[in-house]
């Protein structure tokens, strides 16, 4: 499981004009799931995201979680981040999971943050999506599972 997190101040996702997400201050989340992830990926993904300390305490320093500001996610799938580029100029798209397995775990995982007390806005699963966002700082992290 591969996760880019976007640290933002807004962000939204459209889908022929129509905004079907939309967060005011917390984390984007560009999701890419692969055909070895399992449950125990997105468990731990999900707790990993809570817990990342990437927002300023009052000393400037990264020291508070998403889960500590009460930030909201905004959470995309994105099978591109699979894309291997490394021969040719096409990307290979051959370690993205299945669309059905890769629901199913996208999904699951959206349910895991909220559980975790996350509020959690979506786009939809394999639509053609418009993605906005005001990257805060910048910051961009890329998680992987299992790594």
């Amino acid at each position: 499981m591969k996760v880019v997190v976007q640290r933002s101040k807004q962000a939204k996702v459209a889908i022929d004009g129509d905004i079907v997400g939309a967060i005011e201050f917390g984390l984007v989340l560009l999701v890419g799931i692969t055909h070895e992830d399992t449950e125990a990926d997105v468990r731990w993904m999900a707790d990993k995201i809570a817990g990342l300390r990437i927002f300023e305490d009052e000393s400037g320093k990264m020291n508070h979680s998403v889960t500590d500001i009460g930030g909201q996610l905004l959470s995309v799938s994105q099978f591109t981040l699979y894309g291997d580029c490394r021969k040719g100029r096409r990307p290979n798209f051959m370690a993205a999971a299945r669309p059905e397995q890769a629901e199913q775990l996208y999904d699951r995982f959206n349910e895991a943050l909220r559980s975790l007390g996350l509020v959690v806005e979506t786009g939809r699963f394999g639509s053609m999506m418009d993605v906005e966002l005001v990257n805060s700082g910048p910051v961009t992290l890329i998680l992987e599972s299992g790594a």
